[in-house]
């Protein structure tokens, strides 16, 4: 194992003598606790509390959020962990079967599971923790990618006043995929203290933006209660996409380059699925692409998350990449009739859904300022006004051209 390629964690006390993020940096921002928008993140990297092992590029600053690269190795391991009371690389020591230079190109193979160091550290203050999510393109490919970090015991969560290195867990599920150093398949989102959240919030939200909102005024359409977040159901008639509802992975495809933007045949990856006479039946050994109902807006001083696995509406995950930026569908940022793009798989038996079902929930924080860019307005907000569409890996699909795939 590559020594310098993993990196010590230097801890830090309680009596860190370094102003905290809420003293000395944010004279402007309207709230002492919330999501940190994309200026207070470039001012993080400026002082050294997020730092690139390469320098940290414009194009990395999401809205809310920051883009992590692939480091030049990465771990093949008997099974996924978490490190507890240890490091990684304890872990790794025990369970990496193979070492792979990734520096300029290699497969990670379906089915199997990797640990890659990532190019970006960080050094924390106090009041201020972090959370991972795969990117929206990630999710799409079926890429189950998750961050990890020295003596951690949840998965995407970054402990306040961590000071470390990061890791990501990738394991694709239905695609074999290309990767190389700089890759990104995951972002992180940088929190100051506890900001309050509450049904009772988003039910104003709800009232003052229409959170969510059906296409159309779709008739007969059904309104669930905002109960721990606000409700996201399915889409299965295809009003707007000529009957198309979705797209089922094909067994057994080629291999995808994950830097390779609007390069792929549809047909050679997807099939079209149409609407059904009745429910949708998901098939545990299949992947699906589908939509909400409803249409979705993220206000400008808040980003969303979707509730990815929840027992009580069936067995069944509805969303790997679960963050969404602060003016996704909204208006001021040209996205107005966005809908959520949900990545659908069925656990251990097959599960009947029905058009309009609950499928998921939207948990709505707010960030400590309005961010000086919001998601669209720019070239790589690549999903905004979206419909059904998969990821920006594929050549667009001709409006009322699916069916014919």
């Amino acid at each position: 194992m590559s020594e310098p390629d993993l990196i010590d964690q230097a801890g830090k006390t309680a009596d860190d003598p370094r102003p905290s993020a809420s003293s000395a940096d944010d004279t402007e921002s309207g709230y002492s606790t919330g999501i940190l928008p994309c200026q207070d993140l470039k001012a993080l990297v400026a002082r050294k509390d997020i730092v690139g092992l390469e320098p940290i590029a414009e194009d990395q600053f999401q809205p809310a959020s920051l883009d992590l690269r692939l480091g030049p190795k990465a771990y093949r391991v008997r099974a996924s962990f978490l490190p507890g009371t240890g490091s990684v690389k304890q872990k790794l020591d025990e369970f990496a079967m193979h070492e792979m230079d990734i520096t300029h190109g290699a497969v990670l193979e379906r089915g199997c599971v990797y640990i890659i160091p990532l190019l970006e550290v960080l050094d924390l203050r106090h009041r201020t923790s972090a959370m991972g999510n795969p990117k929206s393109s990630t999710g799409r490919l079926d890429i189950f990618t998750r961050l990890i970090t020295d003596h951690g015991t949840a998965f995407d969560q970054v402990p306040e006043q961590y000071s470390g290195q990061l890791f990501a867990e990738v394991s694709p599920r239905t695609f074999s995929v290309l990767v190389r150093k700089g890759s990104r398949l995951s972002q992180l989102r940088i929190r100051r203290g506890k900001p309050p959240t509450s049904d009772n919030l988003m039910r104003r939200l709800q009232q003052e933006h229409q959170l969510v909102e059906v296409v159309d005024g779709e008739p007969g359409a059904r309104t669930h209660e905002i109960v721990s977040g606000v409700p996201v159901s399915v889409d299965l008639e295809g009003r707007q996409s000529g009957g198309v509802i979705g797209y089922r992975a094909k067994n057994h495809s080629g291999l995808i380059d994950i830097d390779r933007i609007g390069h792929y045949e549809v047909r050679d990856f997807w099939e079209p699925v149409l609407a059904p006479r009745r429910g949708l039946i998901l098939d545990p050994a299949e992947f699906y692409i589908l939509a909400s109902r409803e249409a979705v807006r993220i206000p400008p001083s808040y980003a969303a998350e979707m509730i990815a696995y929840d027992t009580l509406v069936g067995e069944f995950r509805v969303h790997y990449a679960g963050f969404f930026d602060p003016g996704f569908g909204h208006s001021d940022a040209g996205g107005e009739g966005s809908r959520a793009v949900l990545e659908v798989r069925s656990y251990e038996v097959p599960f009947v859904i029905e058009h309009g079902q609950l499928v998921g929930r939207l948990a709505y924080e707010r960030l400590t300022s309005t961010p000086t860019m919001l998601y669209g307005q720019r070239a790589n907000s690549s999903y905004q006004g979206q419909g059904i569409k998969l990821s920006k890996h594929f050549k667009p699909v001709p409006a009322g051209g699916a069916t014919s795939l």
